[in-house]
């Protein structure tokens, strides 16, 4: 026996079923994706705060390493952009200027906060 030909309107109704049962497929895959960098975030937010992730090396990579590079892109047909130098990429940190001892309270700063703690 042959199976029964389906009829358009269960034929519709099937594929309504499918289109509901794909869409929440993906919903969950949406949202565990999405929970999943939220807790990654979290994580780096922790780190962040606990000062592990406070910028990392500032040295620039090795020449040897950067021409490597450059012959590589250039042997795959990749553009190769002319880059600033290393040195003008990275900046000079300034060095903070030395603050003065205190002589005395003759030279007290009378910001807010010291008002409070002096004033009991």
């Amino acid at each position: 026996m042959a199976p029964e030909a389906e009829t358009a309107a269960e034929h519709f109704a099937r594929t309504g079923r499918d289109a509901v049962t794909y869409a929440r497929q993906v919903a969950r895959t949406a949202k565990a994706r999405y929970e999943r960098r939220r807790g990654e975030n979290a994580e780096l937010a922790k780190q962040f705060g606990k000062g592990r992730l406070v910028g990392g090396e500032t040295a620039p990579t090795p020449s040897v390493v950067r021409n490597a590079a450059k012959r590589f892109r250039a042997g795959v047909g990749l553009p190769v952009p002319a880059l600033p130098s290393a040195a003008d990429l990275v900046p000079v940190r300034p060095e903070p200027a030395p603050r003065r001892p205190r002589a005395g309270d003759e030279d007290e700063d009378f910001s807010q906060s010291r008002i409070m703690i002096r004033g009991e």
